[in-house]
């Protein structure tokens, strides 16, 4: 008999084999997205060994603001372990990278009682960064202190973009395009290249006081970016402590509906208002 022709199509897949692949994509798509966020953000608990590593400022800067972001957990329920760690978390209030100092004040607001922090705090108000001075003015009315008030009645305001240099705009963003820090707003073509412009805070892009193709000049305000709720939700909780009459008007504008602002916003902006107004006056 002649020998049967050969199959060239491959062996079914049994029930038992479609459960293990569906099995093993399932795993996939919920073990891949972890390892990433891990690899990208701030992963679990670490030992002290991890933090004492970290907060020698060697490492990653994801690493030193995982270590500072478990410290403010620690520092907040009042673990007396942590303060062996309050040294590092000083110096690297002078760290060259924005992150770690941002972080860095953060974390020591939440110790009002430690001399070293509060003095390290004032110091970060001078910071070349709007929001390193910001977190240390938000940190330093949990002392009772309203050196960093300026600061903090900025964030009620809109922020002005300045030209670095001569050259012809180009807008990157429209009136109402969100912003966060770092985002790039415009850029100024000079004869020896393109000069990007970056916002250094968050919110909207409220306003351009230049048009597209201008000639602008170095210093000239280009554009004006309104707050983001976030930074307005914070100042206004501060000035509920340390708010004067002076910062009325300020808060006043809020105490109305204002274009992406939630009522949160204007329910606290009232609070605000009504604190300030019930505190003695200074003679």
């Amino acid at each position: 008999m002649p020998a049967s022709p050969k199959s060239d199509t491959a062996p079914a897949i049994t029930p038992r084999r479609w459960t293990y692949v569906v099995l093993i994509f399932a795993l996939l798509f919920v073990l891949m997205p972890f390892l990433f966020w891990r690899a990208t953000w701030f992963g679990g608990p670490m030992t002290e060994a991890q933090i004492g590593s970290a907060l020698s400022g060697k490492e990653r800067p994801r690493d030193i603001q995982h270590a500072l972001a478990q410290l403010e957990l620690h520092i907040r329920v009042s673990d007396p372990n942590a303060r062996q760690w309050y040294p590092a978390i000083v110096a690297l209030a002078v760290s060259p990278v924005q992150q770690v100092r941002l972080t860095a004040a953060w974390t020591m607001g939440q110790d009002n009682h430690s001399v070293e922090f509060h003095h390290a705090l004032l110091g970060l108000l001078r910071d070349s960064d709007p929001m390193v001075a910001r977190n240390a003015a938000l940190a330093l009315v949990r002392f009772g202190d309203d050196s960093g008030h300026a600061a903090i009645v900025a964030m009620l305001q809109p922020s002005v973009i300045i030209s670095p240099v001569d050259g012809r705009l180009e807008r990157r963003l429209k009136i109402g395009d969100p912003v966060n820090p770092g985002a790039m707003v415009a850029r100024v073509q000079t004869a020896s290249g393109g000069v990007d412009i970056r916002t250094l805070v968050p919110g909207t892009i409220q306003s351009w006081n230049s048009a597209e193709n201008a000639t602008v000049t170095q210093g000239q305000a280009i554009a004006l970016i309104e707050p983001s709720e976030e930074m307005v939700w914070e100042a206004l909780r501060a000035l509920y402590l340390k708010g004067t009459a002076a910062d009325l008007p300020n808060v006043g504008r809020y105490t109305r509906p204002v274009e992406g602002m939630s009522n949160q916003v204007r329910e606290q902006a009232q609070l605000t208002m009504k604190a300030i107004q019930q505190r003695p006056s200074t003679p």
